[in-house]
């Protein structure tokens, strides 16, 4: 995998939620948070990491969720594959205004206004130094984000998948119901699909699990977590 080559810098990929674009119970891209993500995200980029970026669209609208509704599934996945498209352009505008240089990719093609995803000219942007942010999914419905990063850090070669989440790693319980929740510090692929642990969806922890990625868990909204977690220091739950 990338991080463990020894021909370049560590290539990481990390897994962005669109909740994490916008404060806690908001809606749409909100400028303080964006701008509190993109400051760590050109400090990790500056100091060599090669950062993948695949990002959520649930500030806008699930598809799994909306699909409840009068709406199919497969249109219902395409909306949201759209949010996170529009979630990519805010963050390649605000890294471009942070002096990073930046490629944004989408697994659909929106005419102009995105470069359509090639896993050659990902590779070739990230070995340039460029953060490279991967929009619109997979391209096809019934699919998570979270197997799409899977999928897309297997491509690029990283040599870990970080998961940004809301608690600081992975617990044993729900530790805002549960008291006597345990974090874990290290688990293994198997812990996490026989446990049912809220990591990944099972497809991405397989995913993960066939081509030996470590996944990093970790508190993404704790200042300087982002990226110190990018930068490869040991916080939150390693699963591997």
């Amino acid at each position: 995998m990338g991080e463990s080559s020894s021909d370049g810098p560590p290539r990481v990929l990390l897994k962005l939620s669109g909740e994490a674009l916008c404060e806690a119970g908001g809606h749409g891209v909100e400028p303080g948070a964006l701008t509190s993500i993109v400051e760590e995200l050109a400090t990790a980029a500056k100091q060599g990491s090669q950062i993948g970026i695949v990002v959520g669209g649930g500030n806008f609208l699930r598809g799994a969720t909306l699909s409840s509704s009068s709406i199919d599934r497969t249109s219902a996945d395409a909306m949201g594959m759209m949010g996170t498209i529009m979630n990519g352009l805010a963050l390649e505008s605000a890294l471009k205004n942070a002096d990073v240089p930046v490629q944004l990719f989408s697994a659909i093609q929106v005419g102009t206004v995105v470069h359509p995803y090639g896993q050659r000219e990902c590779e070739a942007a990230l070995a340039r130094g460029e953060v490279v942010i991967l929009a619109g999914g997979t391209g096809h419905p019934f699919f998570t984000t979270d197997t799409c990063a899977s999928l897309r850090a297997v491509q690029i070669g990283a040599g870990r998948l970080l998961k940004g989440t809301k608690v600081d790693g992975v617990y044993s319980a729900d530790p805002k119901k549960d008291p006597t929740a345990t974090r874990y510090s290290e688990l293994s692929y198997q812990d996490v699909l026989a446990q049912g642990l809220q990591v990944m969806d099972a497809t991405a922890v397989a995913m993960c699990m066939e081509y030996q990625l470590p996944v990093m868990v970790f508190d993404m909204f704790k200042k300087g977590n982002l990226s110190r977690a990018l930068l490869g220091e040991p916080i939150g739950t390693v699963v591997s």
